[in-house]
């Protein structure tokens, strides 16, 4: 975990924000896959992580602003725990090493809140996205467990989101580390793959690579010849002479900073020349918008840059037509461009999105636009430094969407469907990686991952 002053810090930001009443803190408990002894691998509750940096279930953090006084909520562990799992240290000195001073047992929250809401003050919880904690705050608060969402603290989301968007220089390093295990993952495909292997047989291997490091997956890999797919998670695929894949992968750090990494990757090595020549349109656009982030830019007007040099290329390939700007402004490129270009990335994959993705991606003054293509654009407001953005256009064929458009005859100043059918067994392309905001632009995360043709090519011939 960070420095004990680290955590401190942020406590107090937090406290000083929402200004008064208590904030409660929900950290995870484990999953049962099965029957209650064999659970998934646990994972903590991200905010918790950032605001209490104890990486263990069964813990609630509470910050009473009112009276100036921060507990960690847990049991400590029983004998017949011990026999199980060894000796574990005790609470009040793991809470030490975050700044906590005082502990207290699971028995004694309930009393707490209570005692808090006599007293008519507000107690700040965040959105859930676990049944289990949906029950607790059911049992500890006396709300519906339907309604619990419902009564959320907005004070308290904004709050979070405000200081987890900018990442400190330590929580930089984390991502680095993240993307820097990215690499071993991207490369090892690159390396691996070939005619007449199964896609699980790839996936797999960085599964395991990431699980050697010690880390564990960012999210589940999307690994597949179907790129068209955006988020295809089936790996049974047998990988053919001539294929592309999409390899969507990502590790956490060590303490869970997320690594999110896209190449595009030739099953035989080398690209045909048209993948090259859709290939080149995706890197172009990822360029364009790479150099044209600088802060107060709003990350919309980036990703509609994007869209026209994704157009732009399209109409040299005679897929599209027209005024390009045009076309882009009426959406028609969400045809091969239906997803946002990118989003957050931080101690979530698509950072802090369980809080709500308009109060991290937009603002008052900037909010989604309901346009197809466009409205899945997680991130539309100004860039600031210190932000951690992922930068992944794509162009994907997906057979059922253009026949839809085409029967509708849906842009037809704007598309050429002739065209159009000569690519609808193409799959996708897509490259993202993830990069930092700084004073002068941005720049790319972590050790550098095969991007261009040429690099990516001679990353698979390496083997």
């Amino acid at each position: 975990m960070f420095s004990s002053e680290t955590y401190i810090d942020r406590r107090k930001r937090l406290a000083e924000q929402v200004q008064s009443g208590v904030v409660l803190i929900m950290g995870n408990d484990e999953s049962p896959m099965n029957y209650p002894d064999n659970t998934y691998e646990f994972r903590q509750d991200s905010s918790f992580l950032y605001f209490f940096g104890l990486d263990s279930p069964g813990l609630v953090g509470l910050i009473d602003i009112d009276e100036g006084k921060e507990i960690i909520f847990g049991d400590d562990i029983t004998i017949d725990d011990v026999i199980w799992m060894g000796p574990q240290p005790k609470l009040s000195d793991r809470g030490q090493a975050v700044g906590i001073t005082e502990t207290a047992g699971l028995d004694r929250l309930a009393e707490t809140l209570a005692g808090a809401k006599q007293g008519g003050r507000k107690v700040h919880f965040l959105p859930q996205y676990r049944g289990d904690n949906i029950v607790n705050l059911h049992r500890l608060l006396s709300i519906p467990a339907a309604r619990i969402n419902d009564n959320v603290s907005v004070e308290l989301i904004k709050a979070v989101v405000e200081q987890r968007s900018v990442k400190s220089p330590e929580e930089v390093e984390e991502l680095e580390s993240a993307v820097d295990i990215c690499h071993a993952m991207q490369t090892a495909a690159m390396q691996a793959c070939q005619p007449g292997l199964v896609e699980r047989e790839v996936s797999g291997l960085m599964a395991g690579l990431v699980a050697g490091r010690g880390s564990m997956l960012s999210f589940p890999t999307i690994f597949t010849t179907h790129g068209e797919t955006l988020h295809n998670h089936y790996h049974g695929n047998v990988m053919q002479a001539g294929d592309i894949i999409i390899n969507d992968s990502g590790a956490e750090s060590a303490l869970h900073y997320a690594g999110d990494i896209t190449r595009t990757i030739p099953v035989s090595g080398k690209f045909t020349d048209r993948q090259k020549d859709i290939y080149m349109i995706v890197l172009n656009s990822q360029t364009a918008a790479m150099n044209a982030m600088l802060p107060g830019v709003p990350f919309r007007e980036i990703h509609l840059l994007a869209g026209e040099i994704l157009a732009s290329g399209l109409k040299d390939l005679g897929l599209m037509k027209g005024d390009v700007k045009q076309a882009v402004a009426a959406g028609a490129h969400a045809l091969f461009f239906q997803c946002g270009l990118g989003h957050m990335i931080g101690l979530d994959v698509h950072d802090m999105e369980g809080l709500g993705e308009d109060y991290v991606g937009y603002t008052d003054m900037i909010k989604r636009n309901g346009q197809f293509g466009l409205c899945s654009l997680r991130l539309g407001r100004q860039l600031r430094v210190g932000f951690a953005v992922t930068v992944e256009p794509g162009l994907y064929f997906i057979p059922q969407l253009i026949d839809l458009w085409k029967a509708e005859k849906k842009f037809d100043e704007y598309i050429d469907y002739n065209e159009v059918e000569k690519f609808r067994d193409f799959g996708g392309i897509r490259l993202e990686d993830d990069v930092l905001v700084t004073e002068g632009g941005c720049r790319i995360l972590g050790k550098a991952i095969p991007r261009t043709i040429e690099e990516v090519e001679a990353a698979c011939l390496a083997s």
